[in-house]
């Protein structure tokens, strides 16, 4: 086994670590000369676009079109909406001057004093208000409704302790801002959009989630309410990997979107965003991965089968590359993404541990000798099984097997955070529970005291209020008081 593998912190010793070594190991991302921003390498971009392009295809269906708004924001449009500003205030980047300078006592460049700006700008750290501050010079009436715009982009959250992927202070993401003309239309668009999420993370990223609201302790700053995406990590922990909102008429107001309705009145327009961060690669990664390395799901993976050739000689590698070239070709045409490393710079022995570590689903094998016999060695990373399979029709095997593993990660996950799903009816239960991880379903009376003295206490926190909970009644684990459903209570990332 390659030396990289020999060094991977097993799981069980130390999920956190295991999880940083993973990321840097299999090249998807390393830390940049930037506190606490990350360099994505080309092989972790290649999945998020991997994740992009099928996310954007599903906006897409759904009426959304893209366009592109700016990094700067006056500083002057963060105090229009208080909650919003509130919110973000301790997490934003200030941009004060507009010029260097060399330094007169020769120490090199500074900031040249006579260049501050007018207004101080920051970095987006989302765009809410540059977004609806332009949304005025576009809504005039209900015949401009609705607008449905989404941005790719990056911004910029002020963060102390960070992660590669799932915590930096500057990420990748996309952001959705709807304007539509009815409460109504608008609180659908935001469960449409969450729905958009789910469907997403569970046929293409493998990821089973919980869809929920979140309680007011938890909304976003300027939000109505908040839909989420909630999973489930290996180690029992939750890790939100989506939300939807439902601003209201707030931003609309802070900025004054008005529009002539179908009533000839002047009404203020409904509000939605929704989005999702690289954070999703930290998701993929800490649900599916293993003491090996990266466990792709095939619909994500860059490389989703991985052919080496086992030779002797030159004689004998052409040989296996008579046979290979046409396999390569019938993959390709039937729309899987295969990698032929007949490179003679690198043992075998190495190639099946680099892409093991990298999660390739499908490796296969081939020599001299498997050609005559009219075979193929496979290997499926998600079992990390081996056996032989038939030379000929091998292009549709292959495709069925990829469908299998994506199923199969899939209900491992899915199996997963059901057997680490515990109802607890007391607080000595709850107490002892947390400590084990998982997602535990429990009664909750309600307030934000409760919920913050839960916190406090247990790290704990109300990751959703479950859209499918069935109205159960109880009492709050914690005060006693009544309660008409459960909750879901964890630790998270």
């Amino acid at each position: 086994m390659a030396k990289e593998l020999k060094n991977l912190t097993k799981r069980a010793d130390n999920y956190s670590q295991w999880y940083n070594e993973l990321v840097v190991k299999a090249d998807l991302a390393e830390q940049s000369a930037v506190r606490g921003c990350m360099v994505i390498k080309p092989y972790g971009y290649a999945i998020w676009e991997k994740m992009q392009h099928e996310l954007d295809s599903m906006f897409k269906q759904s009426g959304v079109q893209n366009a592109y708004f700016p990094l700067l924001i006056p500083k002057s449009f963060l105090s229009k909406e208080a909650d919003h500003v509130e919110g973000f205030a301790k997490e934003c980047a200030v941009v004060t001057h507009y010029r260097l300078m060399n330094d007169p006592n020769g120490k090199g460049v500074v900031v040249d004093p006579s260049a501050r700006l007018e207004e101080e700008l920051i970095i987006r750290p989302t765009s809410e208000t540059i977004i609806w501050n332009t949304y005025r010079n576009w809504i005039n009436s209900y015949r401009d409704l609705p607008l449905l715009v989404n941005q790719w982009a990056n911004v910029f959250r002020w963060e102390m302790r960070t992660r590669l992927f799932l915590r930096t202070a500057e990420f990748l993401w996309q952001e959705g801002h709807t304007a539509h003309a009815s409460k109504e239309e608008a609180q659908d668009k935001a469960i449409e959009m969450l729905n958009v999420y789910g469907d997403f993370a569970e046929r293409f990223m493998a990821l089973p989630v919980v869809k929920g609201v979140k309680t007011a302790n938890e909304r976003f700053a300027g939000a109505l309410e908040t839909y989420t995406i909630e999973a489930m990590m290996q180690d029992g922990k939750a890790l939100q990997s989506g939300t939807s909102h439902f601003l209201g008429q707030n931003f609309a107001k802070a900025f004054d979107v008005k529009f002539i309705n179908k009533d000839n009145q002047l009404d203020y327009v409904w509000a939605t965003s929704w989005g999702v961060s690289t954070r999703l690669m930290g998701a993929l990664i800490m649900t599916h991965s293993d003491d090996n390395g990266l466990v792709l799901p095939p619909k994500l993976a860059p490389i989703q089968v991985v052919i080496v050739p086992v030779y002797k000689s030159m004689e004998q590698l052409e040989q296996v590359n008579a046979v290979v070239d046409p396999i390569v070709a019938k993959l390709r045409a039937m729309g899987v993404s295969v990698k032929y490393d007949n490179a003679d710079n690198k043992r075998p022995g190495f190639k099946f541990a680099d892409y093991e570590l990298k999660g390739v689903p499908v490796r296969l094998v081939l020599g001299a000798r498997d050609i005559e016999a009219g075979t193929v060695e496979v290997m499926r990373r998600d079992t990390l099984e081996k056996h032989v399979a038939p030379l000929e029709g091998i292009e549709e095997y292959v495709k069925n097997l990829l469908d299998e593993i994506q199923n199969n990660i899939f209900t491992k996950a899915l199996n997963h955070r059901e057997s680490l799903t515990y109802k607890v009816d007391t607080w000595e239960e709850f107490k002892e529970q947390i400590e084990k991880g998982g997602f535990i379903l429990a009664h909750w009376d309600g307030t934000t005291e409760t919920e913050e003295k839960i916190k406090e206490e247990t790290k704990a926190t109300i990751r959703c209020i479950p859209m499918d909970a069935e109205e159960e009644e109880g009492k709050c684990i914690y005060t006693g008081k009544p309660s008409k459903r459960r909750v879901i209570f964890a630790r998270n990332y």
